[in-house]
């Protein structure tokens, strides 16, 4: 009835993932990777998708460092790395566990990096980076760029 966060969203989905890992990918992100193989193989823990973006205050952002993720911050006021959380995650069934015993952020909602976090602090956090264009379509700006990109590869193709 009114926005709680990305998390609260996924925690409604519990009793349709029947104990399975889930995938929650979010509406508005449009990727240009293939998702599957990561989605496919994954069983236990965690796994991101992250991207290098200019504006990424805009979004969670993971520090990565030796081929880990050594931290997590939900849209920051100084970003420790240019690395975005896309807006497709994978979780184990105990990620259910975790939404229930939280409690909102400053903002009022229940964030998906808070989720993110504690797999990490379990040390089962992993992540894909992505090599290909990943757009948030979450302003008018970058919509219509989602928009063109999928034009021009359309275009593209049929030649």
């Amino acid at each position: 009835k009114e926005p709680k966060g990305i998390a609260h969203a996924l925690g409604l989905a519990e009793s349709f993932a029947d104990e399975e890992p889930v995938c929650a990918i979010l509406g508005d992100n449009v990727y240009f990777d293939d998702l599957s193989p990561a989605i496919t193989a994954f069983q236990k823990g965690g796994h991101v998708f992250l991207r290098e973006v200019s504006d990424p205050a805009r979004f969670g952002v993971a520090e990565v460092k030796d081929g880990n993720i050594v931290s997590l911050e939900e849209k920051p006021g100084k970003p420790k790395s240019a690395l975005a959380q896309t807006g497709c995650y994978l979780f184990d069934q105990r990620c259910f566990d975790i939404i229930r015993t939280m409690k909102p952020s400053a903002r009022g909602e229940l964030e998906i990096t808070d989720v993110t976090k504690q797999y990490l602090a379990w040390k089962e956090l992993t992540f894909t980076l992505l090599k290909d264009e990943w757009v948030d379509a979450g302003t008018f700006e970058s919509l219509f760029r989602a928009g063109s990109l999928v034009r021009e590869r359309t275009l593209r193709n049929k030649k």
